[in-house]
């Protein structure tokens, strides 16, 4: 072949190979590009971080690899919403320095300007991160992690590295030392910080955001232990319709999560002003279940709060990384790489068994339904259609049923396309546990781990009537059970789009309400 064929040759190569290229980008767009779940346009995030509220805008920071889609040398890639609902992505807001790599941390908007970094009359948002330097790591030392702090004087659109006093929190010779979470201690007028040390959480008071004084430890021995702890939030909570406050203690540990790999458990106490301790219920529970967990999912990792503002000292609204160690690299896409979970409200309840921590969809979600269809009083003979495509887009739904006349027997919804992909979930109540089951949801060729079974959460004895709510976008459920007292988050790839819902059983039952919302973000 001459020079000139050859030459031909290779550009044509060039030009199929970059069609087949874009194309499978279109496809994957199409497929899999969430609705709602925010997802960067491009390359790599995990860990939710820096959230934070100012002048009606809420700041979402994120752990962001912006030259690869799998995990690398971390910045913060930034977003920005008006609702909790809808982000919009912004420009990259902080970049690794002589310090090292920018890893997990927070953010709070200093309204009063203790640190003294606000100018001209505007408050700052202060971020409070973790340095991870490469070098010493290489090198095997100690020592890698430490605090570092930058500020913002323009609502958190550019920040300005603190590099005169950083790090703010020198390693005290503690290999796993970091994603140091920073709230405004209403009660003792003051700010509180809790990081991740290894097996154990590390409580911190300051005046000014700045110079930070070592409180105590807790954790040794306590919840889950399977992995490192990672991204702990800490923060008081009024206990819903009453004014009793107790402290809570967000804590991600991975592995060692409810059904593997990643996962975040919580913990109830009280708080001195210097030491956190179990309340005496919650230790109790702890004493027969090991961990109380946020969300017993396999997909909602390093979940962490906004913290309230003046006017709602006590309210906090949470969101998560929407994957798991066991495969976030392998996820089957390629122009990005991570999702976050839906906001959902935090609230603390008590029962007659203690106090637990229950999360649904931040309400701001129901001002994008365009359409609902309510039925009532459905009988079911052991197996029923529910839903098709022509009634509903399944990428994008909420939907919440409420069964009645339960007795012991499996009750399964089961979402399925033409392609044969199935997503199963709902209640077994024999085993008395609420499951989904996505061993035939996804097209995970080459995608290692991810067709484990799915996830399951204990309930408390044998359900006679129950509430599901689940939130369907095109690869994730969040399934809430009875308002929130135990969720499920799980992520699947089908080949196609679900276009049925059914429901099975080896019992008669009712269906007393079946609320189908359609939702719309255009």
């Amino acid at each position: 072949m001459n020079t000139k064929k050859l030459l031909l040759y290779g550009l044509a190569s060039l030009y199929f190979t970059g069609n087949a290229v874009a194309q499978e980008a279109k496809n994957e767009e199409t497929l899999y590009r969430s609705n709602y779940h925010f997802t960067p346009k491009n390359n790599w995030m995990n860990d939710p971080n820096g959230l934070f509220y100012a002048e009606g805008v809420y700041h979402l920071y994120f752990q962001y690899w912006p030259y690869g889609n799998t995990w690398g040398p971390m910045h913060w890639g930034h977003a920005t919403s008006k609702d909790l609902v809808k982000w919009e992505e912004q420009p990259i807001a902080l970049y690794p320095d002589r310090f090292g790599y920018i890893f997990s941390g927070s953010a709070a908007y200093d309204t009063q300007n203790s640190s003294l970094l606000g100018q001209n009359g505007k408050a700052p948002a202060v971020a409070i991160f973790t340095y991870h330097d490469p070098v010493k790591e290489k090198a095997g030392k100690i020592d890698v992690e430490s605090q570092g702090l930058a500020y913002s004087i323009d609502n958190g659109q550019t920040w300005t590295k603190y590099d005169e006093g950083n790090p703010i929190i020198k390693n005290p010779g503690i290999r796993d030392f970091r994603d140091p979470k920073v709230n405004r201690d209403w009660i003792n007028n003051r700010w509180i910080l809790v990081l991740a040390a290894q097996d154990k959480a590390q409580f911190y008071a300051s005046e000014n955001l700045k110079d930070w004084k070592y409180l105590s430890d807790f954790g040794l021995g306590v919840g889950a232990h399977g992995g490192v702890w990672e991204c702990p939030d800490f923060f008081p909570l009024k206990v819903k319709g009453t004014n009793e406050i107790k402290w809570v203690l967000l804590q991600s540990l991975n592995p060692g999560g409810a059904n593997g790999g990643s996962g975040t458990q919580y913990f109830i106490g009280d708080f001195d002003g210097k030491h956190f301790t179990l309340d005496k219920t919650f230790a109790q529970t702890l004493s027969t279940e090991k961990a109380a967990w946020l969300d017993y999912g396999r997909d909602n990792y390093a979940a962490v709060t906004w913290g309230g503002t003046p006017d709602e000292q006590y309210k906090r609204y949470l969101i998560g990384w929407m994957t798991n160690w066991d495969y976030a690299n392998v996820v089957p896409t390629q122009t990005w790489r991570g999702a976050n979970t839906v906001v959902r409200e935090l609230e603390l309840v008590k029962d007659n068994q203690g106090y637990k921590i229950t999360t649904i969809p931040v309400k701001n979600l129901e001002n994008y339904i365009v359409n609902t269809e309510v039925q009532k009083k459905i009988s079911v003979k052991k197996s029923a259609d529910i839903l098709t495509k022509n009634k509903i887009d399944f990428t994008k739904a909420d939907i919440s049923l409420t069964m009645s006349q339960l007795k012991k027997g499996m009750y399964t919804l089961v979402l399925s396309n033409e392609d044969g992909d199935e997503l199963r979930f709902g209640i077994d109540n024999t085993k008395e546990e609420l499951f989904v089951d996505r061993s035939k949801s996804s097209n995970a060729t080459g995608f290692h781990k991810f067709t484990a079974w799915g996830s399951k959460a204990k309930l408390e004895g044998l359900q006679k009537k129950t509430k599901l709510r689940f939130l369907l976008d095109k690869t994730s459920i969040e399934l809430f059970y009875n308002d929130g007292q135990k969720v499920l988050t799980e992520i699947f790839y089908t080949k196609s789009p679900f276009t049925r819902l059914s429901i099975e059983s080896n019992q008669n039952f009712e269906i007393d309400n079946l609320t189908i919302n359609q939702l719309d973000f255009k």
